[in-house]
């Protein structure tokens, strides 16, 4: 037992804070994109998915039954097989008719057996780890969190976009070139001839090659063009061809009409009857460029279908791994029975200790600004640059976050637990509290200069950002594990200050956007400094002891 009981951190710290970040991303943001390929309206899923956010901001309310019930290894383990059996579930509803609202309820079993993981594996960190070793792997286990989002908002849907293209009707792709109004020469629909084909069916694309006009204002209203999408024959009777048009590289001025989702159905009845679909310029856009479109055809709930049971089954054999590896420690398990006295003792022992107020300020604001800024740097970066974006394509963009992104974060990570566990919480928070905020000036810089996307300086600014943020983010993890402290139902209280983040987080996001369209990026990013003030004068006001997190010398 002594041997488990000395098992190296590092064995099963990155699988478990992996595995954490994995449910989550899946069921906030990787949804949003399964349903949109799958022909939910947008209104329909933003709703429903934002509802499955309950969970993670109630999870207080049942975490004293996790301190109380059984082990937090216990917890860990079995929430990790049913979470792995719920990913296969979801993928295999997919191709079914009702598989919209089937995947929602097991999307809500995923969200509340995910809060209850959470509340269990943090609770397993504080009982596993001595306060040094803490704050040591801090950093760690904010990076493997990360690596999770990376996985789920990148190489999951990488992965289901793969098996679209490799499925179904063969891709077309075609250009889309915009002309000054006098040049333009608008293509007439009744042109289209379509003969059922004898051959392999296929899509078919009216005209090849489309001119679209741009916008002048006070001397032409065109600002469109439309391009047409049918099949070569019928489909066999009862199945329907999802065709899917997005862009694929090349200017982002030219895009789909927000009025269409760029994604049409055809069968038996219609397959010969041409779909309309609007492309436009953006009225900024004032010379002549060029824009790659993409149409595909594949099987689209049966690409989904593989990847949720592929993540499904990697996280089962994660479950199995941290099942071995993970160690025995003592929790110190009470013999209260649960009840109201319970709930009781732990929001009175939360919420009434030394400090308490600055505390809550610090829990609610020290991410004020990032909250807002993870919102909106995304689509300033890839936005186009006569919208005041920078313009990378999805590649580059990928890149930037990918790589040197997510290098300097993983070193910004470690490098802020190694320096918290050598001179303490107290001597470094402010520090830190700088580093999560200062570096998102280089927003700023970039909204104000506008390098072209290859520009070493874009790099360079987004490492230099996320660095910080790694860095940054210790003291907050820290500090909340210093709150805490040796409380009785330290589990429990550690879970209600993680609501508290995610309430820092969600609500100052859901203002991002429309701050956004107010102030426009460049003042937007300066907003984002100014709100970061509240988080960094509250830790004037915070009571740390100053030996948290260094090694006690035995």
């Amino acid at each position: 037992m002594s041997q488990k009981k000395e098992r190296s951190p590092w064995a099963w710290i990155p699988t478990l804070y992996f595995f954490q970040g994995v449910p989550y991303s899946i069921v906030m943001v990787t949804s949003g994109l399964i349903y949109k390929t799958m022909g939910i309206s947008i209104a329909s899923f933003a709703f429903w998915t934002s509802v499955l956010y309950l969970p993670w901001a109630i999870k207080p309310l049942w975490s004293p039954y996790i301190d109380v019930i059984s082990t937090k290894r216990n917890w860990v383990v079995w929430t990790q097989l049913l979470l792995g059996a719920a990913f296969i579930a979801a993928g295999m509803v997919m191709p079914l008719p009702f598989f919209y609202p089937l995947s929602l309820g097991v999307f809500a079993i995923i969200a509340i057996s995910s809060a209850s993981h959470d509340i269990a594996a943090d609770g397993f960190y504080m009982y596993a780890l001595d306060q040094h070793k803490q704050s040591f792997f801090v950093g760690i286990r904010s990076t493997f969190y990360r690596f999770a989002m990376l996985t789920a908002l990148g190489l999951v849907p990488v992965l289901a976009g793969t098996i679209q293209k490799n499925t179904g009707l063969d891709p077309v792709t075609f250009q889309a070139r915009s002309v000054l109004p006098e040049n333009y020469i608008p293509f007439n629909p009744g042109e289209i001839s379509i003969e059922q084909s004898q051959e392999k069916l296929k899509v078919l694309l009216f005209p090849s090659d489309l001119v679209v006009p741009v916008f002048q204002e006070g001397k032409s209203s065109l600002d469109s063009a439309v391009v047409y999408v049918a099949l070569s024959a019928p489909p066999e009777e009862g199945e329907t061809v999802v065709v899917n048009l997005s862009r694929e590289s090349g200017s982002k001025d030219i895009d789909l009409s927000g009025s269409t989702t760029g994604r049409f159905e055809f069968d038996s009845n219609n397959w010969n009857k041409p779909v309309a679909a609007p492309i436009k310029v953006n009225h900024n856009l004032t010379g002549e460029t060029t824009t790659q479109f993409l149409i595909t055809a594949g099987n689209i709930a049966f690409s989904w279908t593989a990847s949720l049971v592929i993540l499904g089954f990697v996280l089962l054999a994660i479950a199995v791994y941290n099942r071995i590896i993970m160690p025995h420690p003592d929790e110190g398990k009470t013999s209260e029975r649960m009840g109201w006295a319970v709930y009781k003792e732990v929001f009175v022992s939360f919420f009434t200790k030394p400090g308490v107020v600055p505390a809550l300020i610090f829990f609610l604001f020290y991410r004020l600004g990032e909250s807002q800024l993870v919102k909106v740097a995304t689509p300033f970066l890839v936005d186009s640059r006569s919208a005041g974006g920078i313009g990378l394509t999805s590649a580059q963009y990928g890149i930037i976050y990918g790589t040197v992104g997510m290098l300097s974060l993983t070193i910004g990570g470690i490098l802020g637990g190694i320096t918290a566990a050598k001179i303490g919480l107290k001597k470094v928070i402010f520090m830190m509290a700088l580093w999560i905020n200062v570096p998102s000036a280089v927003y700023i810089y970039l909204a104000e200069v506008q390098p072209m996307p290859g520009n070493i300086m874009v790099y360079l600014s987004v490492a230099f950002e996320q660095f910080g943020y790694g860095f940054g983010f210790t003291a907050y993890m820290l500090y909340m594990l210093h709150y805490v402290g040796e409380s009785k139902f330290k589990t429990a209280e550690y879970a209600i200050g993680t609501s508290l983040m995610a309430l820092g987080m969600m609500l100052p996001g859901m203002i991002s956007g429309a701050m956004k369209e107010i102030l426009g990026y460049e003042n937007f990013f300066i907003y984002v400094i100014i709100c970061s003030i509240p988080g960094i004068l509250a830790i004037k006001f915070l009571k740390i002891d100053p030996a948290f997190g260094i090694k006690k010398q035995v």
